[in-house]
């Protein structure tokens, strides 16, 4: 019994093995494959809008999630670069479980969530707050700057209603003297406060401010005062109604007149993205373009404004020196005194002066003129001159604009960065308000931000390189930048601060493997083209060549050029250019 019970048993278990081995083969696969399954981001979430799934990253708010579905929702107090006021309650969207419309600009969305976004309950209540919001604004369309590319007008259209219930008195506001580049009217402000957190926020002014309460409330000053701010006129742009607008374009066009034209701005050596508007030849204002790595959407006062000198006050005929001065001549007359001038001169007795604005082309064509006629006698209006070109990133921006954000220590040196490059200077502000230290070498100036001053001569720049205080703090920094400024290149004793520059640099470990962070900002926008160019003095030709992967330079006689270089700039052939940036 026991032998039979024990090959039944035998029996029994040959029938179950290839089942077992089936189930482990299957139970091995199902768990393979759930190791090799994703793991879901701990950083996204997922939630509905409209019925649609949708994955965001957490901390996003409810506005955001619907743009990331591509919903456009209404906003007028809501600005990505600015801080959450929520208080225009124009973004009002369903939420399911919550029995009110909620403001979906300062809702955090949660796991799971689901919105709402054309529900009958949005739309009256976007009605209403549409209807509060016209109930005291003026019927100026006709006559407001703002007229054909208002936010008002487009919301009111697409989500407001077709009439009004409102038949008592509109208040009315004083407007406010706030300077000459911006116009107030400020019976159109609907207090989005867009302005107000600019100008405390990005501007670091905190120059403009709320008073009162409700229907009393008003944007302006505090006390009567002009702004001083270098990046004023960016509040036109914020500003969603006509409330304030640019004082020169005021009643000169209308937005659909105009031809808009992608452009770069030549007032600093940033480079800010812009969009010149003109009407047949004349340009008749100058707006901001997005470019997030150079200067997001702001530009300065100077950048929008400084069109005017385009057509007022600027020299249309060529001047020609003689007994009595310089005397307006025709173009024929001019060309032929230059020719005149140049056949009398011998070399170096011929010089050529390029003026802040000269385009690498020029600088390039005028070097090549002078080279022909053996002179090598070339200058920059600026005076930076006789400088060091060997390598090329010892005068540029290495950490690069948006790379300026990621520092933890900043370190000026000979640099008013506020005034060198208003919008630049407003990525420093950024980069402190966010926890980076910031330390100044040079005069003392007023920033938008607080720093430490180390002192102003270069006493203090080798007593820095000693050690001990700030030092450590850019020594012990993942991320540290040194910015050199005008002030050092313009010194005459420029190439001992900027070898000691150099050596502190060094000691302090600006310079990684995966991280450079010395930096040089110039005044004017064609100076690093002139230092590429190598529009200098006794440099006879310049070229550049490869070495070892490393974008270098060198100047002298074509008899000395080394075998392996490119030809010299103005005798390249077109296939060699390389694009200047």
């Amino acid at each position: 019994m026991l032998h039979s019970a024990g090959r039944r048993g035998v029996a029994h278990l040959s029938q179950v093995w290839p089942l077992a081995q089936a189930v482990k083969q299957l139970t091995t696969s199902g768990a393979a494959q759930q190791q090799a399954a994703p793991a879901p981001n701990p950083d996204t979430m997922d939630v509905t809008v409209n019925d649609v799934p949708v994955t965001i990253p957490k901390g996003s708010t409810v506005l955001q999630a619907c743009d990331a579905a591509g919903i456009d929702i209404p906003r007028f107090c809501y600005h990505q670069r600015l801080s959450i006021a929520g208080n225009c309650r124009m973004c009002l969207v369903e939420v399911e479980k919550s029995p009110k419309p909620v403001a979906s600009c300062a809702m955090p969305a949660g796991p799971g969530m689901k919105i709402k976004t054309d529900t009958p309950m949005v739309k009256k209540a976007r009605e209403g707050v549409m209807e509060f919001l016209l109930i005291n604004h003026p019927l100026d369309c006709p006559i407001c700057d703002q007229g054909g590319e208002c936010d008002l007008q487009d919301q009111a259209m697409i989500f407001g209603s077709d009439r009004s219930r409102f038949v008592e008195n509109k208040r009315a506001v004083d407007d406010k003297n706030i300077g000459p580049l911006v116009k107030t009217v400020m019976n159109r402000c609907i207090h989005c406060t867009r302005c107000v957190r600019f100008s405390s926020e990005v501007a670091g002014t905190s120059e403009l401010g709320v008073t009162g309460r409700g229907r009393d409330s008003e944007i302006g000053t505090y006390v009567e005062k002009l702004i001083s701010s270098e990046l004023s006129g960016n509040v036109i742009d914020l500003c969603p109604v006509g409330a304030l607008t640019s004082k020169p374009y005021a009643f000169t066009a209308r937005s659909w007149e105009l031809k808009s034209t992608d452009s770069i701005d030549v007032s600093d050596a940033l480079g800010a993205n812009i969009r010149v508007d003109s009407r047949g030849t004349e340009v008749m204002r100058i707006l901001p373009r997005l470019n997030e790595q150079v200067n997001e959407e702001w530009i300065s006062d100077k950048a929008r404004f400084q069109y005017d000198g385009l057509k007022r006050q600027r020299l249309n005929t060529p001047l020609v020196k003689g007994p009595k001065g310089l005397q307006p001549a025709t173009w024929a007359e001019a060309f032929a005194a230059i020719k005149e001038g140049l056949a009398k001169a011998k070399g170096n007795e011929i010089k050529a002066v390029a003026g802040k604005l000269t385009d690498a082309e020029t600088l390039i064509s005028v070097k090549d003129l002078l080279n022909r006629l053996g002179s090598g006698n070339t200058v920059h209006e600026d005076g930076v001159n006789d400088f060091n070109t060997d390598v090329r990133s010892t005068y540029i921006a290495n950490t690069t604009v948006a790379g300026i954000e990621q520092a933890d220590v900043i370190l000026l040196i000979g640099s008013n960065p506020r005034v060198e490059s208003p919008v630049f200077n407003a990525r420093l502000r950024k980069t402190w308000l966010d926890g980076a230290q910031v330390g100044l070498l040079g005069t003392p100036v007023d920033l938008t931000y607080k720093y430490e001053h180390l002192g102003s001569d270069p006493a203090a720049l080798a007593k820095l390189a000693q050690g001990g205080g700030f030092f450590d703090k850019l020594k012990s920094a993942k991320r540290p930048v040194v910015i050199v400024g005008p002030g050092v290149l313009k010194r005459a004793d420029r190439d001992a601060v900027l070898r000691s520059v150099h050596e502190l640099v060094e000691k302090a470990g600006a310079v990684k493997a995966d991280w450079n962070g010395y930096n040089m900002i110039h005044e004017c926008a064609s100076r690093v083209a002139a230092f590429d160019l190598g529009f200098q003095p006794s440099v006879f030709f310049f070229f550049f060549f490869f070495k070892r992967g490393v974008f270098t330079q060198g100047g002298g006689s074509p008899a000395t050029a080394p075998s392996h270089v490119w030809p010299p700039l103005g005798w390249r052939p077109a296939e060699h250019q390389v694009p200047h940036h």
